[in-house]
């Protein structure tokens, strides 16, 4: 890749469970927990993202998604472990209408359960902190969060 910096499209997903808990994975590649998410593939809608790479981590299909933030600036911009430095353009879902069974694909997720706003597993990511103010925020105004 070099010196550039590239776009990296992809999306997030969000479940929660009839107690109000969050569905999130440990991630294989840093060990953090997270929401399911990953890029887009060709031909695909950021929407179909959300429900495919949650479904590939972890085995819970998606009837429904709600796009309530959509993250584009420089603020986004993060190197991965192999040096590779992108910019993030990102839609993040709340994902309803769930079937299946929670079986985390090990490949991409050690672990997976579900989480209290107030009492979320170490170490997070920080994509989970500020993905659940903007699902707060858009609870709360009805509007999607754009930067």
């Amino acid at each position: 890749m070099g010196d550039a910096t590239l776009f990296f499209l992809g999306a997030r997903g969000v479940i929660r469970d009839e107690q109000g808990r969050v569905l999130l994975i440990k991630r294989t590649d840093n060990g953090y927990w997270a929401f399911p998410a990953g890029a887009m593939e060709l031909g695909e809608s950021m929407r179909d993202c959300a429900i495919r790479e949650t479904f590939e981590e972890t085995g819970l299909k998606a009837g429904s998604a709600t796009l309530f933030a959509f993250l584009s600036g420089p603020q986004y911009t993060f190197t991965n472990i192999f040096g590779d430095t992108y910019q993030h353009i990102s839609g993040s879902y709340l994902l309803t209408e769930v079937s299946g069974e929670l079986t985390p694909d090990p490949d991409e997720a050690a672990d997976a359960g579900w989480f209290a706003l107030d009492d979320l597993p170490e170490p997070t990511s920080g994509a989970v902190r500020w993905t659940l103010d903007h699902l707060a925020r858009f609870e709360e105004t009805g509007q999607i969060y754009s930067d």
